[in-house]
């Protein structure tokens, strides 16, 4: 199972190399996943004449969810990593947290960004 992140979604929906991986994904019999704040963040970059076909393609996707444990998770992360002087951003521990729930891989453009050690993290380069 995986989880994908936003950078994957943007890819996929601009055509780029993760649509094809994705639509792989979609025909096999583990739907991908996403978060809450995947789709915010998809949604915030759409502009509102596209809104209805990005919708459509998020909810062809499992929605992981984001609950108090989810919260706590990635809040323990922010503050474990802030004391080793890493600077980690909220949205994306949250997004790391509800993979983990779902015990799902993350697939992002970005695996810097996760360098949580309970998180099997995919990287999928984007835009190229």
């Amino acid at each position: 199972m995986v989880l994908l992140d936003t950078t994957v979604l943007i890819d996929a929906l601009r055509g780029r190399p993760a649509a094809a991986r994705l639509k792989a994904l979609r025909e096999s019999v583990h739907v991908p996943w996403i978060c809450a704040i995947n789709a915010d963040e998809v949604i915030r970059g759409t502009h509102a004449d596209k809104q209805a076909v990005v919708s459509r393609f998020l909810a062809g996707l499992q929605l992981a969810p984001l609950g108090r444990t989810e919260g706590e998770r990635a809040g323990r992360w922010r503050r474990d990593f802030a004391a080793k002087g890493v600077t980690l951003g909220q949205a994306d521990c949250l997004i790391a947290a509800a993979a983990v729930g779902v015990g799902a891989r993350l697939a992002t453009g970005n695996p810097k960004h996760f360098p949580m050690e309970e998180l099997e993290v995919e990287h999928w380069p984007v835009g190229q």
